[in-house]
């Protein structure tokens, strides 16, 4: 069969750089870090004791208070997301019809607030369990899906993809994949995670997964870095809006650009570590590259997955190397998590936005925090250190990989009629 083409004509973001799509990607532009001590509970006991919040954010400027007791932070992300998203793309214009639209969303860990909040009361009280009536609906990960179909009234396919960090990237991908196949004229996807808490912060302490630079917050955060000693955490959500491309131009949407491939592979190694030598980033990238048909040297930007990790960072650039042999020099290569941390199930969701907006502007974010060169990592790549580099960006892969060893890479390229 042919597959239908597939583009994006909405955006939405509530990121730690900035609260809609105009602040955030100014942000990465500027090189601004969006890193700095934990407000939402009290770290000076913690190993970390900051993190990239969302910042200025009262769910009472968006919601009415008993709408928003029924939300999670992680739901209410991403509905404040999707709206942005929506009214971006006109999707709720009368002559369409929702049956045609549907919802695929992404979170890692989804209500986590909540279910650490209500065993805490419990624990803390007389051992009588008064559990609030929605703690389920607001813990449960595919909530999110749910309430964005029910207040835009949305009824074709409804789910949340769960892999961890790559989950929003998952997201897309399935939401690709239905369109391209005719089942949906529409799906508004991303993801959304709010693990700011306790738990987060002590749970990937204990896994010595974060940076510990508690004296230099805004620099912790440093992919690629010889001294790099873990990610920091962030918060948020992204939304796009993925349209079949007669339905976008029969209404006249607008078109930021059109996504063309995509590839989801599994390292099958270990549970936290990548693969020492990339292979599941090595396959994931070529399949995506295949599926876009495409060559490697149609690519001119990767956003990679760049945690800031001792590891992770070192297998995604022998990855890197493997797929795009000598045009691996021509790329321009950067991790916008030196400047938003890592927002888990998230992250794909705002990384693939900063793809969009890097094609249709022609500039790369950079990779913020360098220093030191790390000398197990190619010199000559440019990894866009520190500054925004003006370029034409005819395609950019975005990867994102999680725990578990799940891997995810979309392609989005300049829209051509």
């Amino acid at each position: 069969m042919e597959f239908k083409r597939v583009v994006i004509t909405g955006l939405g973001v509530l990121t730690p750089l900035g609260n809609n799509l105009d602040d955030y990607w100014n942000g990465l532009i500027n090189g601004e870090s969006g890193s700095a001590p934990i407000t939402r509970f009290d770290a000076s006991k913690f190993k970390t004791q900051f993190a990239c919040e969302v910042k200025g954010f009262d769910p009472m400027d968006y919601f009415d208070r008993k709408e928003a007791r029924k939300m999670d932070p992680f739901t209410q992300y991403a509905m404040i997301a999707t709206d942005q998203a929506v009214e971006d793309a006109n999707l709720n214009e009368d002559r369409i019809s929702k049956d045609r639209i549907g919802v695929i969303w992404g979170s890692g860990i989804g209500g986590l607030k909540t279910f650490q909040d209500e065993c805490q009361a419990f624990i803390e009280g007389d051992g009588t369990p008064r559990f609030n009536p929605f703690f389920i609906p607001k813990m449960i990960v595919d909530i999110a899906a749910g309430h964005i179909s029910i207040k835009h009234g949305y009824r074709g396919p409804n789910f949340v993809t769960v892999s961890a960090c790559a989950s929003s990237t998952n997201a897309m991908i399935d939401a690709f994949t239905y369109i391209r196949l005719g089942k949906a004229d529409a799906i508004v996807t991303g993801g959304s995670e709010a693990a700011v808490n306790e738990s987060g912060v002590g749970g990937f302490n204990a896994l010595k997964a974060l940076s510990t630079n508690n004296e230099n917050a805004a620099r912790a955060s440093r992919p690629f870095d010889k001294t790099r000693d873990g990610f920091v955490l962030g918060e948020g959500a992204g939304c796009l809006v993925l349209e079949e491309l007669e339905h976008a131009k029969a209404r006249g949407a607008k078109i930021y650009a059109e996504v063309v491939g995509s590839a989801l592979t599994a390292d099958a190694y270990h549970m936290t570590a990548p693969h020492p030598e990339g292979l599941g980033a090595t396959n994931v990238m070529k399949l995506a590259i295949e599926d876009a048909g495409m060559q490697p040297e149609d690519i001119d930007y990767v956003n990679v997955h760049g945690t800031s990790t001792p590891l992770g960072d070192i297998a995604e650039i022998k990855a890197i190397l493997e797929v795009f042999g000598e045009h691996a020099y021509n790329l321009n290569i950067s991790s916008t998590k030196s400047m938003t941390g890592h927002l888990l199930g998230a992250a794909g969701a705002i990384e693939a936005i900063a793809c969009v907006k890097s094609v249709q502007e022609d500039i790369v974010p950079p990779t913020i925090n360098h220093s030191e060169s790390d000398p197990e990592i190619d010199p000559k790549l440019n990894l866009t250190f520190n500054k925004a580099e003006k370029r034409t960006v005819r395609a950019a892969l975005s990867n994102t990989f999680g725990f578990g060893g799940h891997n995810t890479s979309v392609i989005v390229k300049k829209y051509v009629g």
